[in-house]
């Protein structure tokens, strides 16, 4: 290092977030500005939804039986959403299909209102809301790279955890206060605002049109970028690991059952908010994270210790310490999802990246959607607490196999990895920077 080089910052300062890609990047602000305030109210949604459903049928299954709806049109527009977001601007597709998210939420807020509220149309919006989504979310982790500096992308990826889960902490606990003392018509209608005031900030963001090496949607496309994908050891050990872990210890669809078995209602606002919480905590403190050269080695042990701290929340009396075991769980989901995002954005050519954002989508979202069903199941077979402690363990064998079977995951190193040479070469030469605020 040589005299004039800027000093690495230590102490406290070493711990905060990295906030290069908000001081550089004006399109990234106003897309960080609408995350947070769209995600805020899905959070209202996400806990307002499953019960509802519960009220109505009391059934576990029925809750868990989200997730079965959910699938489907996460298979399909997962990967066709990929091969859109390479052949199309990625702000329209972003635009329309929050905007579409807009309107299914006033569908659920007209179906409270009603003095007979339906079951059915709870699983309709359900199912339409993944097919958006699926459509989105490879939209946006494909522009992230365009509007961020290579180097800025391991703090945008903390910094935009960050924002997903200051709504995730905030949503949940305000949606059982509202739901418990307002209704459910008034977490459904925030729902519709904040989607509102986040197409306002998105058609603000530069237009960002398809890379002219990008292949039009078709399933040969989509074909390709499975085949890269497959190339790529190191990559589909994070798809692994991920799907493992939300697959086999994702209790979400069990809270309202298990703070009914803990005599607790009140807590049920909380335990939606604890693992965004753990996210939160570390998302504050995501500084070292920009150190860390050896990213699949963190995906496998955070994955693992996530596994662990959901099987400790099962097997608690206390509602106290499975509110703390949750949010350690939410701590390691988030240590496992920047050192992920890092893994992906760093290595995966621009041309490719709609297509392979895709499949990620399926990694992080199917795990998840499937493992309701799965909890669920296992829940009216041998109970709530069984079904979370045993899923938590599961999964931190699962997790432990798949390292032992995926050298390369654990071998990969950002600095000598080639895929991510060639990249921050291709970066370096193509300049221009990020548009300057």
């Amino acid at each position: 290092m040589t005299d004039d080089a800027p000093e690495p910052p230590s102490g406290l300062r070493a711990m905060l977030p990295d906030l290069a890609p908000w001081r550089a990047s004006r399109d990234f602000r106003r897309l960080w500005y609408a995350g947070l305030i769209s995600n805020f109210g899905s959070f209202l949604t996400f806990v307002a939804l499953p019960v509802q459903l519960k009220d109505l049928t009391g059934s576990a299954a029925a809750v868990g039986a989200i997730g079965a709806v959910e699938l489907i049109p996460l298979l399909v527009f997962g990967l066709y959403g990929g091969a859109l977001a390479d052949a199309w601007d990625k702000r329209k597709l972003i635009v329309w299909t929050e905007a579409g998210q807009g309107l299914l939420s006033v569908a659920l807020l007209l179906n409270a209102l009603l003095p007979h509220p339906a079951v059915w149309p709870l699983y309709v919006v359900a199912a339409l809301s993944s097919a958006l989504v699926s459509v989105q979310r490879p939209a946006l982790d494909s522009l992230w790279p365009r509007i961020v500096a290579h180097d800025h992308l391991p703090a945008a990826a903390s910094l935009n955890s960050f924002r997903w889960t200051v709504g995730g902490v905030a949503g949940p606990a305000l949606a059982g206060v509202v739901v418990a003392y307002a209704g459910l018509g008034w977490a459904y209608g925030a729902d519709v605002l904040t989607f509102a005031v986040s197409v306002v900030l998105v058609v603000r963001i530069a237009a960002s049109p398809a890379s002219h090496e990008a292949a039009k949607p078709s399933l040969k496309a989509i074909a390709e970028g499975a085949r890269y994908a497959w190339s790529r050891k190191e990559l589909l050990g994070t798809y692994a690991v991920d799907l493992a872990a939300m697959f086999l210890a994702m209790p979400l669809a069990l809270l309202p059952f298990l703070a009914d078995e803990l005599d607790a209602d009140w807590s049920l606002g909380l335990m939606y908010a604890s693992v965004p919480l753990g996210s939160l905590l570390v998302s504050l403190t995501s500084g070292w994270t920009s150190r860390i050269h050896r990213h699949g080695r963190m995906v496998v042990l955070s994955a693992a210790l996530w596994g662990l701290a959901i099987a400790a929340a099962g097997i608690m009396d206390d509602v106290w310490l499975v509110l703390l075991f949750l949010t350690v769980a939410g701590g390691c989901d988030m240590v496992s999802g920047i050192f992920r995002g890092a893994m992906w954005n760093q290595t995966i050519p621009d041309e490719l990246r709609g297509r392979l954002a895709g499949i990620e989508l399926l990694s992080y979202s199917v795990g998840p959607t499937v493992g309701q069903v799965r909890a669920g199941g296992f829940a009216s077979w041998w109970g709530v607490r069984t079904s979370v402690w045993s899923g938590g363990l599961l999964c931190a064998g699962a997790v432990g196999l798949l390292a032992l079977c995926l050298p390369r995951l654990m071998s990969y190193d950002v600095r000598t990895n080639e895929h991510a040479t060639r990249l921050r070469k291709q970066r370096e030469a193509a300049a221009p920077a990020p548009m300057e605020a």
